[in-house]
């Protein structure tokens, strides 16, 4: 078992800046890839930000140039810099590691709101 814990979500004002966390219960070291997903409101979960093993990283278009993924190893932890937010924006955004041997998983999401 595998436990996922986000922090940093919260509210902001458009333009500003968060920095999500990711924190694992075991190596993250183990894993092809850790990522960030969003869900808002009427809306299908999409893909934020990923990185591998070996560091390389992929972003939705939507944010591009403004999120930057990354992971320290040593602390088990990803996170997710997000700088000149926008109210669409607004979403739960949901930490997922898929580890070797052991499968899929996800934390319970944090809350990040952009006002305009």
């Amino acid at each position: 078992q595998v436990q996922l814990v986000e922090s940093g979500g919260g509210l902001v004002q458009a333009g500003g800046s968060l920095r999500l966390s990711c924190a694992a219960s075991r190596s993250i070291f183990s894993t092809n890839y850790m990522g960030w997903y969003r869900q808002a409101p009427g809306k299908q979960r999409e893909l934020v930000a990923r990185i591998t093993s070996g560091g390389s990283t992929d972003y939705a278009d939507s944010v591009k140039g403004r999120f930057t993924i990354s992971r320290d190893n040593a602390k088990n932890t990803v996170y997710l810099q997000m700088n000149s937010l926008k109210p669409e924006d607004t979403a739960v955004y949901s930490c997922n590691g898929y580890f070797y041997g052991l499968g899929d998983y996800w934390g319970q999401g944090t809350q990040v709101t952009v006002s305009s």
